[in-house]
């Protein structure tokens, strides 16, 4: 019966000092307070009262930026926020180095992409996302690297622009298609007219050129089902009214 109770007591005391570490976690060891050792995923006995322990989760962890107040370079508000993806590849520097790693990212992340905003016109901003989002990645990577923090990736998700501001790229958006239109349709005049030139001294050179575009136009005229009358005078007949004319007028 002693010996019952001695098990149960044993057993008391150490299975709750057993402790399991996951594939996907590091254990940080303290005794008395200070810091022992990095533990692998495993089993591991924890003397109570005299050891702790700290998980410390290393996978790939998505942290959202909230939403951020911030001015261009060029003096323009606007509202942007993003999503950060960080690993830890040092559970110990982790917990040792910074209170709260998760809180700190997210600050840091928010003050370097306000400062990046501002370094930045509007026109780089919408036009080059990529690679604002890398220099950010860069430089958080860079502040975090002593916590180690792993920063992977940093995407820029949505720039909310004024509603004045809205207004004023849809007009100038508009003017720029209105300008394109205006120098295709004068490019178009200028080729046609260049055109019509080429053909009308081709005919002044070929004297059947001429009928053979008059013939032409005639036959698509006769496929078209009006009631369009049409008189035909040959050439000759022409020139000899605008001979005549020309001999009364001297």
């Amino acid at each position: 019966m002693i010996l019952i109770i001695l098990l149960i007591i044993v057993l008391a005391i150490v299975l709750p000092s057993i402790r399991q570490i996951d594939e996907y976690e590091r254990g940080i060891k303290f005794r008395c307070g200070k810091y022992d050792k990095m533990l692998n995923p495993g089993w591991h006995v924890i003397l109570p009262i005299f050891e702790s322990l700290k998980k410390v989760d290393i996978r790939t962890k998505a942290v959202d930026v909230p939403e951020q107040d911030a001015i261009t370079k060029d003096n323009v508000s606007i509202r942007i926020n993003a999503v950060l993806y960080y690993k830890i590849f040092d559970a110990s520097k982790a917990i040792l180095a910074v209170e709260n790693f998760r809180f700190a990212v997210a600050q840091l992340a928010q003050t370097t992409m306000r400062n990046a905003v501002g370094a930045v016109s509007l026109d780089e901003l919408l036009s080059e996302r990529d690679k604002i989002s890398e220099e950010i990645c860069k430089v958080v990577d860079l502040a975090t690297d002593p916590w180690g923090i792993k920063v992977e990736n940093v995407e820029l998700k949505d720039v909310s622009l004024p509603e004045e501001m809205k207004r004023v790229i849809a007009k100038v958006a508009e003017a720029e298609r209105e300008k394109a239109a205006v120098i295709t349709k004068a490019a178009g005049e200028v080729e046609a007219s260049s055109n019509l030139a080429k053909a009308a001294e081709v005919m002044n050179k070929t004297p059947g050129a001429l009928h053979l575009r008059t013939l032409a136009t005639l036959n698509d005229l006769s496929s078209d089902q009006s009631n369009t009358v049409i008189f035909a005078l040959p050439v000759e007949v022409l020139r000899a009214f605008e001979s005549a004319s020309n001999k009364n007028n001297k």
